[in-house]
């Protein structure tokens, strides 16, 4: 693992923040999932109880109000958090956070495409979070959508050297034994 100090004293052109993989990323959702069901059993329930709209009865689509209230609900905190944190609770817990891929912080718009409409259409499906297995910078669909990754806050990959056919030129490369 490699900390600020290290890096500082090294070169830092030859390091980079660590993508974020798969089950990382899961139980960082898990936490998450779990804030809101805290959240919307506090809040929302009660609610729904004093003005006695029923829980579990669907309505459309096989989604009752509680769900749809419950969906906004975390849509909102996934929003809210990662514009305000550029993390969740979950990812504070497990020591990870959402990066623009061009190195520039999150703004409105990509907050709102990556956790609205890219983490919808993930919630629906589910299988566009696997991509995380699949792909080299270990990017869900969401992540795709808004060109974003999901990195670790304190471990760094080293990017090795490569020489390529010409001689003189160099080209930095990943090392994924790190």
């Amino acid at each position: 693992m490699m900390t600020n100090e290290m890096l500082n004293s090294e070169q830092p052109s030859l390091f980079q923040q660590k993508y974020a993989g798969f089950w990382i990323r899961f139980w960082a959702f898990v936490i998450d999932f779990l804030m809101v069901s805290a959240i919307s059993g506090i809040f929302i329930k009660p609610v729904f109880r004093l003005v006695d709209i029923a829980i579990n009865k669907p309505f459309a689509f096989l989604f009752s109000p509680y769900k749809i209230a419950v969906l906004l609900l975390l849509l909102l905190y996934f929003i809210l958090m990662t514009k305000l944190a550029g993390q969740t609770v979950g990812k504070m817990i497990m020591g990870i956070r959402v990066v623009k891929l061009n190195g520039e912080n999150l703004d409105w718009s990509t907050v709102l495409f990556r956790e609205g409409i890219g983490r919808f259409i993930s919630q629906m499906l589910w299988i566009p979070y696997l991509l995380v297995l699949f792909t080299p910078k270990k990017a869900a669909l969401h992540d795709i959508f808004a060109d974003t990754a999901v990195v670790h806050e304190r471990v760094y990959e080293e990017m090795k050297m490569v020489e390529n056919s010409a001689p003189e030129q160099h080209q930095l490369q990943e090392d994924p034994g790190i």
